[in-house]
């Protein structure tokens, strides 16, 4: 099963390059992957319907005892076989319903495949993050099948409703999950379902996983988003909302149901909603007049009534459930299919300019009326017998004293009453001859477009007279539910199971059916009065006006947030912060009844020397009126920190610490290149005494904090057992080092995706059109630079430099000393780099602080020469190093996988090396190369884009500039 889901991946990705050689094939080619998943459940069904059930698992986290885990059992085998027989067929569809030259055909078909995947291991999942993470796949590919047709406003704006409305309630049901996993101690779907624990918690629990359940299959006060998605293609409504995503919702129940349908409030609120949606969704079908949209209501009822008998949770109304789930997928998705041909051939959809179809194409007529035969739940279709099974269940439970039986009842077999009447209402509208309209006729005819629809009619058809053959698939479903409900008095031995069959006698529901057929039939016949009488009705509050509301209401609030807060004064933002830091900490330090009964003021008088320049530092920061001074003064605190580091005998820490200090003031620099020399004295001579206090309050604070931190301690810490694992897991003495490439590799790995996506983000913010400008393309020879500059009508001088742009450099702001030094020590500044990325394993250094001497060098290289030496000293794009050294470092992570170890596992050789001797080696080191790229890469972005591509912006302007920093 992990490969089949593997293959829905795969084959997703390469469809959409696919399309340019295999056309409109490429559809066939995608339908190969759902058939195989067919086969396979096919031929796992021996198992599955013998009492087994077919599992595959993998860890994933064992620590919290998540797993990778699929299960198929009869349950999730009917919806397998749903899921990818339909799919597949849906995908034959596709080659007849689009043409060739349709926009974005690769990504359709890409998409199709995607979610056909993403709900196969839905259905599949037994762990229940496993099944969030393919639940919100299904949310996140039906967005982009829906709003397919980008250029029409319609489809983006119902794509973006189903996104909201789904994903809002798919992160309730998260929540919800969450719950009942602290409370059970498991993650596994199949044992929270067994263990149905009681109690406030998991009732709260279940209710806020029902919100993500009928959210997601259309129900009342969710059901707006249906209708609005019919703007997609045909074969998605065809897919998506009738066979596939408003499923997971009814799947979800069904699946809940055996171990919660007892719990206060599920029975109640499911058939509550499910009657209102089925009643809501039939009544609004009969006022539409595009068949797409008619039957699209006509799906929110029908998803209404799946509601109640899937909630229910009694044996036989659960075997009734899966067979109206099964009878509803095939005909629903023959009739959506249906419109699609009667679309594309007659050139509408609007029932008011469709009149005698029917004559017109009677093979498509005959097909549509198969499949709304079991729509309507006449004989002999499974439409039928599925509903026979419901009004039995129901009035055989309702009989037993429980009053929501007769509620269910009553609701159902009224909204089936609409439902004939709709049904009739779609037949008539496409097929039947309307003497006040001109007769249809095709204007193209394609006798293979209707087999795929005809194939699943068909199928509800057959499964009619062989009602008892889907008995026997599930009915080891239903007999894991109560006979009864908890409210039924029932007394004696329990009667037999219910066996669905094409024929029961003559019984209530029986009756019950006749009388449904005949009121949908009179509704019918007198729709003209009853859609006058619709028309005189009051109007009903629509829930998608809610919908939109509640957006407006949240742009207007957002507005005002915004114009309140956002006032553009960076003194108001900070100080809006610092209260917010004050405040919750401040109150979190007021609850605190356990202090420390004595601080050390300091450990040795090296520390109060450094506090002390730190603080001057500070003070002085406070009151200086140029920039640049500032800026230095500011950075004195970090060198500071980087003594405090060094008398604490930690020279790894504060050798990265004295070097990302040395960078950032250099960006610093670069910034205020821009920028006025001086402070300005506006904001900074108003409200001093208020930043006064405020200032003094977050020192006051934070030093409380931290001596509290200090002082309440009550165990051993872990680094106390650090050395000894960095020596053991990592063979490396360097424990810092260690442990950011080995013991805590993960974080590592964060934090360089992190910083790439941060040089991506400022790059982006200066770059006027693409990071790679030709004006900065690497300059790796002085003929490439004289040849530029003669370009530029800027003289080159014919004598030797000791840089390769050095001439270049404006004379006002060159330094011949800065030249001379730079081209003395930048090669060995480089050896040095590569020296702490080899040693620091073992001794102070590490990719992060060679990577750090790296850009310090290129750093050199750019103050003396400018943007133009910048270029020759590094002939390659700083998102190439980026992106290498991440590529390095998830390389490293993951190729311990493929010997079947977990990833980032690091291993070492050592060996007798002549004229070396011992020498050692650990793979982790190639992580660290890692690190190294990424950080030069970001030093060197940095440069490009604060220093090279400004420069160049204002030299474009006609301002001099130079490489020289003053």
């Amino acid at each position: 099963m992990f490969l089949l889901l593997a293959m829905f991946g795969v084959v997703a990705i390469v469809l959409r390059p696919l399309v340019r050689v295999a056309g409109l094939s490429v559809f066939r080619i995608a339908a190969v992957v759902p058939l195989a998943a067919f086969v396979h459940a096919v031929v796992a069904g021996g198992a599955v319907l013998g009492g087994g059930t077919v599992e595959e698992r993998m860890r994933w986290i064992p620590e919290l005892q998540l797993a990778l885990s699929l299960r198929l059992d009869v349950l999730s085998w009917v919806l397998a076989l749903v899921v990818t027989g339909v799919g597949t067929l849906v995908l034959l569809y596709c080659p007849r319903y689009f043409s060739r030259d349709e926009d974005g055909l690769g990504r359709f078909a890409a998409f199709f495949l995607a979610f056909a995947g993403a709900m196969y291991g839905l259905v599949l999942a037994d762990d229940v993050f496993l099944l969030f993470i393919f639940w919100e796949a299904t949310t996140v590919f039906s967005y982009l099948l829906i709003g397919h047709s980008t250029g029409r406003k319609a489809s983006r704006g119902a794509a973006l409703q189903a996104l909201l409305v789904t994903t809002a309630g798919g992160l309730v049901m998260l929540v919800g999950f969450v719950l009942l996993v602290v409370h059970t101690g498991t993650a596994s779907l199949s044992e929270i379902v067994d263990a149905a624990p009681t109690g406030t918690l998991p009732t709260v629990a279940i209710l806020l996983v029902l919100v993500g359940a009928v959210s997601k299959s259309a129900i009342a006060p969710f059901h707006f988003w249906l209708p609005a998605a019919m703007a997609a293609p045909t074969p998605v409504s065809a897919y998506l909302h009738a066979a596939a995503m408003v499923k997971a919702g009814i799947y979800l129940l069904l699946r809940l149901a055996p171990g919660f349908a007892e719990s206060p409030g599920w029975r109640s609120v499911l058939v509550a909603l499910g009657v209102v949606t089925m009643l809501l969704g039939a009544y609004r079908s009969l006022r539409q007049h595009d068949l797409k949209l008619l039957l699209a209501y006509g799906t929110v009822s029908q998803l209404g009534f799946l509601t109640v008998v899937a909630g229910y949770g009694t044996r036989d109304v659960g075997l009734a459930a899966l067979a109206l789930l099964l009878a509803h997928a095939l005909f629903k998705a023959a009739l959506f299919l249906v419109v699609g041909v009667v679309d594309h051939q007659t050139g509408t959809r609007d029932l008011r300019k469709l009149s005698d179809l029917g004559r017109s194409a009677p093979v498509l007529a005959a097909v549509a009326i198969v499949a709304a035969a079991s729509m309507a739940g006449l004989p002999p279709t499974l439409g039928f017998v599925a509903k026979e099974a419901v009004f039995t269940s129901l009035l055989t439970d309702a009989l037993a004293g429980a009053p929501l039986g007769w509620v269910a009842l009553v609701g159902v077999a009224i909204g089936s009453a609409l439902t004939v009447a709709y049904t009739l209402r779609f037949l008539w509208g496409a097929f039947a001859r309307k003497p006040e309209v001109q007769r249809t006729e095709p204007a193209h005819r394609d006798p293979l477009f209707v087999v795929v629809p005809a194939l699943l009619a068909v199928g509800g058809l057959v499964f009619g007279p062989l009602a008892f053959v889907v008995d026997g698939w599930v009915q080891g479903y239903s007999g894991a539910l109560p006979v009864f409900s908890d409210a039924a008095r029932h007394g004696g031995a329990p009667p037999e199971a219910y066996h669905l069959a094409l024929w029961h006698g003559l019984e209530p529901a029986l009756g019950i059916s006749a009388l449904v057929i005949a009121a949908g039939i009179g509704l019918h016949v007198s729709r003209r009065r009853v859609g006058a009488m619709q028309d005189a009705a009051p109007a009903m509050p629509r829930a998608s006006e809610g919908y939109w509301l509640t957006l407006r209401g949240i742009d207007q609030a957002a507005v005002r947030i915004t114009s309140v807060t956002q006032t553009g004064s960076l003194p108001r933002y900070l100080g809006v912060i610092l209260l917010v830091l004050i405040g919750s900490v401040g109150a979190a330090l007021a609850l605190v009844r356990d202090w420390p009964l004595s601080i050390v003021a300091w450990d040795s008088p090296g520390q109060l020397t450094f506090a002390l320049l730190m603080i001057i530092a500070s003070i002085a920061a406070t009151v200086a009126s140029r920039r640049f001074q500032a800026a230095l003064l500011v950075g004195v605190t970090g060198f500071g920190m980087s003594g405090v580091f060094a008398i604490h005998g930690a020279p790894d820490l504060a050798l990265t610490q004295l070097l990302v200090e040395a960078v950032t003031l250099v960006a610093f620099v670069l910034v205020l290149r821009r920028l006025p020399a001086r402070l300005g004295t506006k904001h900074g001579s108003t409200r001093r005494k208020v930043r006064a206090v405020l200032a003094a309050l977050v020192g006051l604070v934070m030093m409380v904090v931290a001596a509290l931190a200090l002082g309440s301690r009550i165990a051993n810490p872990i680094s106390g057992a650090l050395p000894r694992l960095a020596v053991e897991g990592g063979h490396g003495t360097n424990v810092v080092n260690v442990i950011l490439v080995d013991i805590r590799g993960w974080d590592t790995m964060g934090e360089l995706s992190v910083v790439l996506a941060a040089a991506t983000g400022v790059a982006s913010l200066i770059f006027l059109r693409s990071r790679v400008d030709e004006a900065e393309r690497p300059l790796r020879s002085r003929r490439r630079i004289r040849d530029r500059l003669s370009r530029d009508r800027t003289p080159a001088p014919a004598g030797p430099a000791w840089l390769i742009a050095g001439d270049l450099v404006d004379p006002r702001e060159r330094s011949i000393i800065l030249e001379v030094a730079v081209r003395l020590i930048f090669h060995s500044i480089i050896v040095v780099s590569v020296y702490l990325l080899f040693a620091g394993h073992n001794a102070p250094g590490g990719g992060f602080a060679g990577g750090l001497v790296a850009g310090l060098a290129l750093v050199a290289r750019y103050l003396a020469g400018g943007r133009l030496e910048l270029g020759a000293a590094t002939p390659v794009d700083a998102g190439k190093v980026l992106g290498a050294g991440l590529l390095i470092a998830t390389g490293t992570a993951a190729v311990p996988l493929l010997f079947g170890a977990d990833a980032l596992t690091s291993t070492w050789w050592e060996a007798e090396v002549w004229l070396f001797g011992h020498v050692e080696f650990v793979t982790s080191t190639i992580f660290d190369i890692g690190v190294y790229l990424v950080v030069v890469g970001l030093v060197l972005d940095v440069l490009r884009s604060l220093g090279a591509e400004l420069d160049r912006q204002v030299e474009r302007r006609g301002a001099p500039t130079g490489g020289v920093v003053t």
